[in-house]
């Protein structure tokens, strides 16, 4: 089969899972355990990791958490802020295409008496500025906007939103799991006061993260959402995962090495997959900010065909037809339909993702494959 859905998540790479091995059965010593050597050594290995995942971003290892992945990393600013902040600022923001580990946060949050605001997005996916400039103010505690969508691809100009809201007195959060690892992301020049990471959308273990705190713990305000033994400084307790840690980093340092070289490669194949569709057929439509998305990110609507028709008559292929946090759902995807496309046109849309481990030969069988499909359907119309 050939695998074109790295945006839910991607193959762990082969080095990161040579990296990870020897902390199943060898180092498998608890890091807490520092009275002695095996616990020290393991222990050395996770601050490492943190080392690896800060360089990537551009932080200090100090100002890197280690949790179970972004949608804790997203609970824990989002949830943590909220219940640490006391300051009578009742105003949170976001957008209405952020991931469900955002969206599902402020909806709590909006019962418990916070005001939820919501920031218009053009047809590409991008937030207004103009309009964020009113909604962001004096009463606003947080503002949280993805850095890349999981579906679209759009890249959202983090920056200058950050400092809309810092100019109002407000905190920052970005969910950039989608971007870590894909496209640079510096977290000093971003200026956020969070940011949201998953190994596994970097080619790392599935089950672990990082949040990246502005200062670092202990100048954060946020408060744990559970408690525990007093591990990452008491917010975000519990054993450490060493393994997952450690594959993590290394997923990191790979990133580091490839992202470059990988963003030229990874953007050609999806141009030529997309040029192979459209030049076949003129009513295919892309989706997103075509000009700034992520690079293996392409979201393409076949008018006239149900996505999930098309995908059955591909079973060669792994594709998917809208956002893995949303698999098994009937309703169309909110993120197209806040763009603009009709329930219709969203159920005749077709998410693909191209990344590390995809190959030119992939993408020809793919384009050939995707081509008889949609002939072969739209002869049944």
């Amino acid at each position: 089969m050939i695998y074109l859905d790295y945006h839910a998540t991607t193959p762990c790479d082969p080095q990161v899972v040579e990296a990870m091995l020897p902390y199943f059965t060898e180092e498998f010593a608890n890091p807490s355990s520092s009275t002695h050597k095996a616990g020290q050594k393991v222990a050395n290995a996770v601050e490492t990791a943190r080392e690896i995942v800060a360089e990537l971003i551009g932080a200090q290892p100090s100002e890197i958490l280690f949790t179970a992945g972004a949608t804790e990393s997203n609970n824990l600013s989002i949830l943590g802020l909220t219940n640490g902040i006391q300051n009578g600022r009742r105003r949170i923001i976001t957008t209405p295409i952020e991931h469900k580990a955002i969206l599902e946060p402020y909806k709590q949050l909006g019962k418990i008496g916070y005001e939820v605001a919501t920031l218009p997005i053009s047809k590409d996916g991008l937030v207004n500025l103009e309009i964020a400039h009113e909604l962001i103010n004096e009463k606003t505690l947080l503002v949280s906007v993805q850095t890349a969508n999981n579906e679209i691809g759009t890249i959202q100009s983090i920056s200058e939103l950050c400092k809309i809201a810092h100019d109002c007195g407000a905190f920052f959060h970005t969910d950039a799991a989608q971007a870590v690892g894909k496209i640079p992301i510096n977290v000093q020049e971003l200026d956020v006061d969070f940011l949201s990471i998953s190994a596994h959308k970097l080619y790392g273990p599935k089950g672990v993260g990082a949040l990246y705190l502005k200062g670092g713990p202990l100048s954060t305000p946020l408060r744990p959402l559970f408690y525990g033994g007093g591990q990452e400084h008491s917010i975000r307790p519990g054993t450490y995962n060493v393994p997952a840690i450690v594959g993590f980093g290394e997923a990191c340092k790979l990133c580091n090495k490839l992202m470059e070289k990988e963003t030229i490669r990874i953007t050609t194949l999806r141009n030529k997959l997309e040029n192979s569709l459209i030049s076949t057929f003129s009513d295919i439509s892309i989706n997103g900010y075509v000009q700034h998305r992520l690079p293996g990110n392409s979201n393409l609507t076949f008018s006239g065909i149900d996505s999930e028709a098309l995908i059955a008559n591909v079973p060669e292929l792994a594709l998917s037809a809208g956002s893995a946090c949303n698999s098994g759902a009937l309703e169309p995807s909110y993120v197209l339909q806040a763009i603009g496309l009709s329930r219709e046109k969203a159920y005749q849309t077709l998410r693909i993702g191209i990344g590390r481990f995809t190959t030119e030969s992939d993408i020809e069988v793919a384009s050939k494959l995707i081509i008889a499909a949609v002939v072969r359907l739209k002869s049944l119309l």
